[in-house]
């Protein structure tokens, strides 16, 4: 009986790992969108004005750069800034730098089988006679292994630095702001993110100094989830 129980057990317990394994699976497929956000800032008090983009010469001309500018430019201007008309001197300049690569990550998944045990023919108090029959185990599926599943995890980030043209040292811009926001998921199109990893990069801005934070997103509305 101590047998029997400890198997019991033992599958009792795996059915329930890898019922946890399918709804955390699921949860990641299902929940929100989340940025990891570190940020350093020496913004002077009370420092707003027009601001420009240092857009980098192989960048230039190039549409999918400008729409991440775009993006970026939606946010500032959120935060009471403006972008310069062409040949108006900012105040401040804004450097952005995007990146996306693609990791495979492994992970050990539990294998069950269902287990069928044969029951001999029996013939009851009336005299009926019941053939033999495969059925179910009744203590359920049988652990029997694991298998080894790969998984391909996106990573995208953005990178934003804005830097002081009248807080020069050495007759150069000083760096005020600086903002990485790193999205880790099934998402692999930067496109669709950057407007979320704009805002992330942004968010409580100019913030703490050296302050990383989670910014979540809802997957269907892209609106930034308060807890």
């Amino acid at each position: 009986m101590l047998i029997f129980a400890t198997r019991r057990w033992t599958r009792l317990l795996g059915a329930a790992l890898l019922g946890l394994g399918l709804v955390t699976l699921l949860g990641a497929c299902a929940g929100p969108i989340s940025a990891k956000v570190t940020s350093f800032n020496q913004w002077p008090d009370g420092l707003r004005g027009s601001f420009s983009f240092v857009t980098p010469a192989e960048k230039l001309g190039e549409l999918e750069h400008a729409s991440y500018e775009n993006q970026v430019q939606i946010e500032l201007e959120k935060l009471g800034f403006s972008r310069a008309a062409p040949g108006q001197q900012a105040r401040l300049l804004v450097e952005l730098e995007t990146s996306q690569q693609t990791r495979v990550s492994q992970y050990r998944e539990p294998i069950f089988q269902d287990n069928y045990v044969f029951l001999p023919p029996r013939r009851n108090a009336a005299g009926q006679v019941f053939p033999g029959a495969w059925v179910p185990d009744r203590f359920g599926p049988r652990y029997v292994g694991e298998r080894l599943v790969a998984l391909a995890v996106h990573v995208s980030s953005l990178r934003l630095r804005i830097m002081d043209t009248q807080g020069t040292v050495i007759g150069r811009p000083s760096t005020v702001f600086e903002s990485r926001a790193v999205y880790e998921g099934d998402i692999g199109d930067l496109p669709v993110l950057l407007p979320l990893l704009a805002h992330a990069a942004l968010d409580g801005f100019p913030g703490q100094n050296g302050l990383v934070h989670l910014v979540k997103f809802d997957r269907k509305t892209g609106a930034v989830i308060r807890n």
